[in-house]
């Protein structure tokens, strides 16, 4: 069986980046890109126009900079795998990596997989509809866009982040509309009340969403009070998702430590997970900031933690 001295598993800023770091600190790097159950790329693959990320004045395609993060990786020397990593086993090291196609053993382990939005599947919200259409679940990724400015916009949740992402598109809407499925928010007391006397901000108690319609972008929305059932239709040029995201962690089946929300945990101001030669970075670990350039900074962070910690055990 092969054993490498770095596998990283998913891909996406976080993964491509640490494997061009550890390629070019010569570890020759096998990563795991995902297939079925994570795409790979990440969720920058169902991004179109990414404009805060740094060196692109005029913004890039999503897929676009996932392609090019890819091809510097291959250029140093990364094996890249296009397969899903169904099970590891961390109890004995090396570890054992179970991909869907391969196994192979590793000295040390970056986990990159990233989390998936959690999104509310009705008419108009799917891959294939509107969705990064005027639909998305990141409004700080993508609330400053052409198409939602002066726009009437609607945030669909009811905790700290639903508000928060409310707050930020108001620099941009003309009104944004917070949509609650219950009477009373989750958010924290200082939180709600901040939403509640905004002055373009308005919420709306007690309705979900049912429909989005549109054209080539999102023009209108459907929603349902769910106390008397009936529906009303509104003019709207964005929805946003904030219900939260869910990290890619069950092939671990609990063998890394993780906080309550199922997040890797990882030691202070490094990668490091509770198990020695496993680090964790990008999304998988990061329920704070969930962007792709801190991504990208926690990939060459864990690269670096995996060299260290290779040398410090005279392995590399």
């Amino acid at each position: 069986m092969e054993k490498k001295k770095v596998v990283i598993i998913g891909s996406g800023p976080a993964g491509y980046t640490a494997a061009i770091y550890a390629a070019r600190a010569n570890l020759s790097p096998t990563i795991y890109e995902g297939f079925f159950s994570g795409i790979a790329g990440g969720q920058l693959m169902t991004t179109t126009d990414v404009e805060n990320y740094p060196g692109f004045p005029d913004g890039i395609m999503g897929p676009e900079l996932m392609d090019a993060f890819r091809k510097q990786a291959i250029r140093f020397g990364t094996q890249v795998l296009t397969e899903d990593v169904e099970s590891v086993d961390f109890s004995k090291r090396p570890f054992l990596i179970n991909g869907s196609k391969t196994k192979m053993e590793a000295e040390s382990v970056i986990i990159a997989t990233g989390a998936t939005a959690n999104r509310l599947y009705v008419p108009g919200t799917n891959d294939n509809e509107f969705w990064q259409k005027g639909v998305t679940a990141c409004a700080v990724c993508d609330g400053a866009a052409p198409i939602f400015r002066d726009k009437e916009l609607y945030v669909f949740g009811g905790g700290d982040t639903a508000v928060e992402e409310a707050v930020f598109l108001t620099k941009f809407a003309s009104k944004v509309y917070l949509v609650h499925r219950r009477n009373e928010l989750r958010a924290s007391k200082i939180m709600a009340k901040q939403a509640e006397q905004h002055p373009k901000i308005e919420i709306i108690w007690n309705h979900t969403l049912e429909k989005v319609e549109g054209d080539k972008v999102v023009q209108s929305v459907t929603i349902k009070d769910v106390n008397s059932g009936k529906e009303d239709t509104r003019n709207a040029a964005g929805v946003f998702f904030a219900i939260g995201h869910t990290p890619n962690t069950a092939f671990l089946k609990g063998q890394v430590e993780t906080h309550p929300n199922g997040y890797i945990k990882i030691k202070p101001n490094t990668t490091y997970t509770n198990i020695e030669g496993v680090f964790a970075a990008g999304d998988v670990q990061d329920h704070v900031y969930r962007q792709a350039v801190t991504a990208a900074g926690s990939g060459c962070m864990a690269a670096l933690d995996a060299e260290r910690w290779l040398t410090s055990k005279g392995e590399k």
